[in-house]
């Protein structure tokens, strides 16, 4: 008998075996830097790392931006300049646990040029992600991503629980998103002639962050997690273990 990692059931370790393959994707949700839960990260590590991936999508909205946001921002929060070099300095820690990631441009992460755009600035004078972020070769920004035939978009102006599957239909190809904190999950639709499936892979926002306040009485609260797509064609999402929800208000 194979041997296995401790933290797996022999039965999880043989399903993760059959699908380990370089073509995996791991996805990382939202993070909102700096208010990310402190535990994401690793999180996302230890998951990816189960399933063997080959590539890793940062679904977006990898920094959050409060302080420059056209919503209310909290007068007790920290200025822009702050904001920005504590999600500078989270990010160091991406950059080193994954030295590879695509990016998908969220609404949060382009708050920068939306504000340029805002005062009439030209474009030429304006940083590229990875220059702002002084990000390693690795790392590069874009609208989306294609992997195996799966879309990776972050969701902008997509909603509900059907939201990653009304994209994928609208696509016409599997697609994944993020962008909607409430929902976690994949729903798969078949047809004649294909079978495609819409991936929403939660967040990794820390709902005790200033910055995350305004949606501390919602109902829907967020979904933490995480995705992993096997070989283009079975879309996974891996919830993260909060353990008492009375511990995560």
């Amino acid at each position: 008998m194979k041997t296995f990692r401790p933290r797996l059931t022999e039965k999880e370790y043989a399903i993760i075996s059959e699908h380990r393959n370089g073509n995996n994707v791991g996805i990382i949700g939202d993070t909102h830097e700096p208010f990310c839960h402190p535990e994401y990260l690793n999180f996302c590590y230890e998951v990816f790392n189960k399933f063997g991936v080959g590539q890793v999508v940062h679904i977006g909205d990898e920094i959050d931006n409060h302080a420059i946001s056209y919503h209310e921002t909290n007068p007790d929060g920290h200025s822009a300049g702050k904001e920005a070099d504590l999600a500078f300095e989270a990010l160091q820690k991406w950059y080193k646990t994954f030295p590879e990631v695509k990016v998908c441009i969220g609404n949060h992460s382009a708050l920068h040029r939306r504000k340029a755009q805002t005062i009439g600035l030209p474009d030429r004078f304006i940083k590229t992600f990875e220059e702002a972020w002084n990000a390693p070769k690795g790392w590069e920004w874009a609208l989306q991503w294609e992997v195996d035939n799966v879309l990776y978009v972050h969701g902008t102006g997509s909603s509900g629980q059907m939201g990653a599957m009304n994209r994928a239909k609208d696509n016409r190809q599997s697609t994944v998103i993020g962008h909607i904190h409430s929902f976690g999950g994949v729903l798969y639709a078949a047809s004649g002639r294909d079978l495609i499936f819409g991936l929403n892979v939660g967040c990794g926002i820390d709902i005790n962050a200033y910055a995350m306040e305004y949606g501390r009485d919602f109902a829907k609260r967020p979904t933490l997690g995480c995705g992993v797509v096997i070989g283009g064609s079975i879309g996974l999402f891996v919830p993260m273990d909060l353990g008492s929800k009375i511990a995560y208000k």
